[in-house]
């Protein structure tokens, strides 16, 4: 996992300084999958690929340096984590709705000494009630249809800020059908990046949706009415 972290930040054109960091946070990562199930991906190589440097990607995409940044349905700390062991000037929240995986992502951020995180247990639509627009970033790998993780995450965002959805490159459908409610949220697609993780034929995508205007008050809305009737 080392000679492939060190050759793919490489690759991305990143440093590498974080390479000890991430090595402990895998380890940490496979022995707790264990007994909590935290990720599907078992495999040290696939752990480094496919959630390590494909959260890596990110940073190549935008500028994280010196941003608060909100990384929305965190599950297992991807991408937060990695964004910020890598650009540790992030000033970072890890949102989860399950308590078990916060603790263990808080567990993660002591071992490796990161300071200036924020390991929140609670869901998106109530914590946005105390922290509206305060975000410069919000970022989600989150497993839902975009228009729903839009409603979650853009009241979050700050006018001026971004939101950025890591999704499949099979997503333009997704991304047309989500139009209309990033249109209401006060959001515009600002880009779509396509991006190769590095050692691996895997491509991914990052929406891009910039907060052009403030979310009117009445978003987010509670979790059962964003499912059953999406903007």
């Amino acid at each position: 996992m080392e000679q492939q972290l060190q050759a793919g930040l490489a690759a991305l054109g990143l440093p590498t300084e974080g390479v000890p960091s991430l090595l402990r946070y895998g380890h940490l990562l496979m022995e707790t999958n264990k007994v909590m199930n935290l990720t599907a991906i078992t495999d040290p190589a696939d752990i480094a690929a496919l959630h390590f440097l494909d959260s890596a990607a990110l940073l190549t995409l935008e500028d994280f340096r010196d941003k608060t940044v909100v990384d929305v349905g965190t599950g297992a700390g991807f991408p937060g984590l990695p964004l910020k062991i890598l650009e540790p000037t992030i000033h970072l929240t890890l949102l989860d709705s399950l308590g078990k995986r916060v603790q263990f992502l808080e567990r993660v951020c002591q071992e490796l000494g990161l300071a200036d995180v924020a390991c929140i247990h609670g869901r998106a639509e109530e914590f946005a009630a105390a922290h509206r627009e305060s975000f410069d970033l919000a970022v989600s790998r989150a497993v839902a249809a975009l228009p729903v993780l839009c409603e979650l995450c853009l009241p979050l965002v700050r006018p001026g800020g971004k939101f950025l959805a890591m999704k499949s490159v099979d997503s333009d459908q997704e991304l047309e059908s989500a139009r209309h409610a990033i249109e209401i949220l006060g959001g515009a697609v600002s880009g779509v990046r396509d991006y190769a993780i590095p050692g691996t034929e895997v491509r991914h995508r990052l929406i891009l949706v910039k907060k052009v205007k403030k979310t009117p008050e009445k978003y987010p809305r509670m979790f059962a009415k964003i499912k059953k009737n999406p903007l």
